[in-house]
């Protein structure tokens, strides 16, 4: 039987998805991301699913980036095809109409790390490792670890990590603002699970325009992303969620939302 190369298990409205490749170090070859791509356009069209946690298969690794082996064996046309796909994989995985948090539960290098940085929200083991490593193998990060650093760590400390390859513990990751929170090992993935049920308990309307807001905001000046933060609450207004979270707080009760 075909090992799947993409593992989904839903608790509630929470989907659980991994990436089943741990003999390779979960290592993105081009069906595993055509996989991914597939799992993740499904999800975003699912309106039983409000949040989303990425993480990998064993103990060891999270994602060790590109599969060097099978990169090996393309053409330059192929490589192209290749970052193309990824960097548009991720960016959807960015703009996907749900949070998205990485639970990080070993090495993330290379294009393992980019897909972190694609999420929304980061959570790691404290065995974990992250790095952009491209420039040790005379490329650059090709799925949009260039521009993501530094919006989340700022332009010198990118420069760095891309300049110099090296790799970073989890420790370091929280200090410079690349991790949101450091979990023991084998407690991730329950504290990945708690950061998504309290996300759970918010009206999604609202955390989908909260997020649109944010990731488009952050892209311009202040005076325009301000106009968005209005649009974005305009759309909030009419919503039988927001009566009902006015209703329930009025009735000192614990709201039901509906997403409509």
């Amino acid at each position: 039987m075909e090992q799947s190369l993409v593992l989904e298990e839903r608790r509630g409205q929470i989907a659980l998805i991994t990436i089943n490749r741990p003999e390779a170090m979960n290592s993105l070859n081009f069906p595993l991301l055509l996989s991914l791509k597939e799992r993740m356009q499904a999800l975003h069209f699912d309106s039983g699913v409000r949040v989303v946690i990425v993480t990998g298969a064993g103990g060891k690794a999270f994602c060790a980036g590109a599969d060097l082996k099978e990169r090996a064996g393309f053409s330059d046309l192929q490589v192209r095809e290749y970052i193309h796909t990824i960097r548009n994989l991720f960016t959807f995985i960015e703009s996907l109409n749900k949070p998205v948090i990485a639970a990080i539960n070993g090495v993330a290098l290379g294009g393992g790390m980019e897909l972190t940085l694609a999420c929304d929200i980061r959570m790691a083991s404290s065995s974990a490792q992250m790095g952009l490593i491209e420039t040790r193998l005379a490329i650059i990060p090709g799925a949009g670890g260039t521009q993501r650093l530094p919006r989340l760590v700022g332009r010198g400390k990118a420069k760095e990590l891309i300049f110099t390859g090296r790799k970073i513990g989890a420790p370091e990751a929280l200090d410079i603002g690349l991790l949101n929170k450091i979990c023991e090992p084998e407690k991730l993935i329950q504290e990945c699970m708690e950061m998504a049920e309290m996300i759970l308990e918010t009206g999604p309307i609202a955390i989908q325009q909260a997020k649109f807001a944010i990731n488009h905001g952050i892209e311009t000046d202040l005076h325009t992303g301000l106009a968005m933060e209005t649009n974005a609450y305009w759309l909030t207004i009419p919503t039988e969620d927001r009566l009902e979270g006015l209703a329930a707080f009025r009735e000192k009760r614990k709201p039901v939302y509906k997403g409509k």
